[in-house]
C-alpha cells in the first residue's frame, strides 16, 4: 500500500483538530466509540483549555493509500512534542485562519518543518468566517515563508481553501462550489512524496513517543526508517548511551484511524508501535538484531524556564493528596522525563526538593495540573528564567510577542509592556483591531497574562515564542504589589472580613478553613499586612450574633493554579493538592521570618 505521512501545522484555535476530525469522517475509517467532535482532542486538559498539548497520530485509508496524519502542538512551550513528530512526516498541511493570516505559533512550527525540508501545502481555513480575507491570508503566509528562508520549491505551495467545520475543501476561496474535504487528500497524494527510507536495508525504527498501557506496558511509537519490522522478530534495542541489548517486542501494531491494531509486517516509512521493551525511551533505535545501527538522536532545544518543586510542609499537608512523599513525587517527575524531553529535572539538596526546567509558564503548569488530578500534593516556587553564562557574561531568554487588540485598549498595553521593558517592534491598525509586535526578556512576560486580560476586558490576544539568548542591561524593581496574610489559623468570618475587605481584594469567601502565613488576598499597597479573616464578633447583652450580618462582602476573586504562579512572589509559594490551591508565605509566622531576617536561631 501506498503510504504518506503528513504533519499538521496550526496557531491555537486556527482549527487544525476540526481538520483531521473532518478527514476522519469523510474517510469512513472505523472509530471505535468516536465522539461527534474534536475527536484528536481526547485528554481532560486539552478540552478545557482547547489546545492540542499532546501529539496524536490517526491513519486513514484514501483509496489505495494509507495516510498517517500527526496531529502537532500549536503552542511553542511544547516544541519538545513538535520537534518529534516532524521526524515521522515527509510533508505538512499548514493550516492558516482566512482572517487573521499566520501567527506567531504558526512562525515556530514552520520554522521548525522548514529545517527538515518538509513540502508544505497551505490549507486556508475558515473562509466562511466574518470579515474572512484569504487572498490576503495567502501573501501573508507567502510573505513569512521567504522570511524563513524557505527554498524556492518550497515557496511555491500549492493552495486549499477549506471551512473545516463544516467539512467543505476546495482549490478556489468559493464554498457554494465545495461538496467534501476530498481535495486535501487528493493534494496529500499530489504533493508530499513518498516516505524515505530503503525496504531492502537492515531494520531501523526511531522511537519517537513512549506511553504506558495497564495490560501491554511501556508502548514505543515511531517509524520505520529503514527495513521492516515483523511480529516476534529479535531485534536490537539501542539506548541513548550507544549500549546494544537484544530483546524479542511482545506485539507490534500499526494504526488505524485512532486506534492501534496488531500487525505482522510494518514496511518502510510506516508509523508503527511496539511494546514489551521495558527500558525503551524517546530519541532510541530498533534495530536489526544481525546489523545493529543506530539513527541519529533527536536533538530538542534546551528549557527557558525553571521551577523549584518541594514537598508539602504546610499545617494541611497530607489531608488532601493521595501521592505526597518525596519518593513518590520524585518518581513521577523521573517518570514524566521519559515522555517529554523538553522536560528537564535536577536534585535540589538546599531545599530537599527538585529543579524542573520547561520550555516557558504553561509548559510547567500543564504538568503541575497533570499531577495533581493524579493525585499528588506537593508545594512550588516562583518560576524563575534560566540564566546562561556565554563569553563570561549573563545571558537572559528573549521572546518574540504579538498582540492583537481593540484600539481603545492599545495605549494601556503598550503602556505595560514598556514598564516590562518590551521593546515594540511593528504597530498596524485594521478595522478597529491593533496589531502590536515586541521583543522583551521572558522574565517581563511573568506576571502579566492575567493583567492583560484585564486591561483589554477579555478581547486581547498575546502570543509569544522564544528567539534567543541575549544580554538584558534593564533593572527590574521589586514587585509592586502586597499580600494580605492570615494572622491566625481557623475558618474564614463574615465579621473579620467585612473589616478587612476595603484593604486589599480577597481570594476567600466565608466559611473556609485557612491556616496562620497563608495567602488570602492581594494588598492594595506595596507591603504585606498581616490580618485576622477568622474573627468573630464578641457578643454581649447590648448586641446579638445577627447584628451586622448584612454588612456587603465584595466578591472574592478566585485563584486557580495560573494565576496563583503569576502572582506569588519570591518569599512565596503555591500549595497544590487534588483539591485546592493555596498560596503561602515561605516562612508562615512573621515572628520567626524576623528572627530569620536577624539570623536569630529559633
Amino acid at each position: 500500500m501506498n503510504i504518506r505521512n503528513v504533519a499538521i501545522i496550526a496557531h491555537v484555535d486556527h482549527g487544525k483538530t476540526t481538520l483531521v476530525d473532518a478527514l476522519l469522517k469523510q474517510s469512513h475509517t472505523k472509530m471505535k466509540d468516536a465522539p461527534n467532535a474534536l475527536i484528536m482532542d481526547s485528554n481532560d486538559l486539552e478540552k478545557e483549555r482547547g489546545i492540542t498539548i499532546f501529539s496524536k497520530n490517526a491513519a486513514i485509508v484514501y483509496k489505495d493509500y494509507k495516510i498517517n496524519i500527526i496531529d502537532t502542538p500549536g503552542h511553542a512551550d511544547f516544541g519538545g512534542e513538535v520537534e518529534r513528530v516532524l521526524k515521522m512526516a515527509d510533508g505538512c498541511l499548514l493550516l492558516v485562519d482566512a482572517k487573521e493570516g499566520p501567527m506567531p505559533q504558526t512562525r515556530f512550527v514552520l520554522k521548525k518543518a522548514l529545517e527538515t525540508n518538509h513540502r508544505v501545502i497551505v490549507v486556508v481555513n475558515k473562509i466562511d468566517k466574518d470579515g474572512a480575507n484569504p487572498d490576503e491570508a495567502v501573501n501573508k503566509t507567502f510573505d513569512l515563508f521567504v522570511e524563513l528562508g524557505a527554498p524556492d520549491e518550497i515557496v511555491d505551495f500549492p493552495i486549499i481553501y477549506a471551512s473545516a467545520k463544516q467539512g467543505l475543501a476546495g482549490l478556489e476561496p468559493d464554498i457554494t462550489k465545495m461538496k467534501d474535504i476530498s481535495v486535501v487528500f487528493e493534494e496529500i497524494i499530489k504533493y508530499i512524496p513518498e516516505p524515505y527510507g530503503n525496504p531492502t536495508k537492515p531494520l531501523q525504527f526511531l522511537v519517537t513517543n513512549v506511553n504506558a498501557d495497564n495490560f501491554k506496558g511501556r508502548i514505543a511509537t515511531g517509524r520505520v526508517v529503514n527495513g521492516s519490522l515483523k511480529s516476534g522478530e529479535r531485534v536490537a534495542h539501542i539506548n541513548r548511551q550507544g549500549q546494544v541489548n537484544f530483546v524479542r517486542p511482545t506485539s507490534v501494531m500499526s494504526f488505524l484511524g485512532l486506534e492501534r491494531i496488531d500487525a505482522t509486517n510494518i514496511e518502510t516509512g510506516d508509523i508503527a508501535a511496539i511494546s514489551g521493551i521495558a527500558d525503551i525511551n524517546i530519541g532510541e533505535t530498533i534495530a536489526s538484531a544481525e546489523d545493529p545501527h543506530a539513527l541519529p538522536l533527536l536533538h530538542i532545544e534546551e528549557p527557558t524556564v525553571k521551577m523549584k518543586f518541594m514537598v508539602n510542609d504546610s499545617p494541611f499537608a497530607g489531608k488532601e493528596g493521595q501521592y505526597s512523599t518525596s519518593r513518590q513525587i520524585r518518581e513521577r517527575l523521573m517518570k514524566e522525563l521519559e515522555n517529554d524531553m523538553a522536560l528537564k529535572v535536577e536534585d535540589d539538596e538546599a531545599s530537599a526538593g527538585w529543579i524542573v526546567s520547561g520550555r516557558g509558564e504553561l509548559h510547567l503548569a500543564i504538568l503541575i495540573e497533570r499531577l495533581r488530578r493524579e493525585g499528588f500534593e506537593f508545594q512550588v516556587a516562583r518560576p524563575q528564567v534560566i540564566v546562561k553564562e556565554i563569553n563570561g557574561r549573563d545571558h537572559y531568554p528573549f521572546e518574540e510577542v504579538e498582540i492583537e487588540v481593540p484600539e481603545e485598549y492599545s495605549g494601556a498595553v503598550i503602556q505595560k509592556m514598556a514598564s516590562r521593558h518590551g521593546e515594540l517592534r511593528h504597530m498596524n491598525t485594521r478595522e478597529g483591531i491593533v496589531y502590536l509586535e515586541f521583543l522583551m526578556p521572558t522574565r517581563g512576560l511573568f506576571g502579566y497574562q492575567t493583567e492583560f486580560m484585564t486591561d483589554t476586558k477579555g478581547t486581547g490576544i498575546l502570543n509569544a515564542s522564544f528567539l534567543e539568548y541575549r544580554e538584558d542591561r534593564a533593572s527590574w524593581p521589586e514587585r509592586d504589589r502586597g499580600s494580605l496574610v492570615a494572622h491566625e489559623a481557623g475558618e474564614t468570618n463574615h465579621y473579620g472580613m467585612a473589616n478587612i475587605q476595603d484593604r486589599g481584594t480577597l481570594f476567600f469567601a466565608p466559611g473556609v478553613k485557612i491556616y496562620q502565613g497563608q495567602v488570602v488576598g492581594q494588598n492594595s499597597r506595596s507591603e504585606d499586612l498581616v490580618v485576622n479573616l477568622c474573627k468573630a464578633k464578641q457578643l454581649s447583652n447590648m448586641r446579638s450574633k445577627g447584628d451586622g450580618a448584612a454588612d456587603h462582602l465584595n466578591t472574592p476573586k478566585i485563584m486557580d493554579l495560573d494565576s496563583a504562579l503569576e502572582y506569588i512572589g519570591d518569599d512565596e509559594l503555591v500549595e497544590v493538592t487534588p483539591k485546592s490551591v493555596r498560596i503561602r508565605k515561605v516562612v508562615l509566622s512573621k515572628l520567626e521570618e524576623r528572627k530569620k531576617q536577624l539570623g536569630i536561631k529559633s
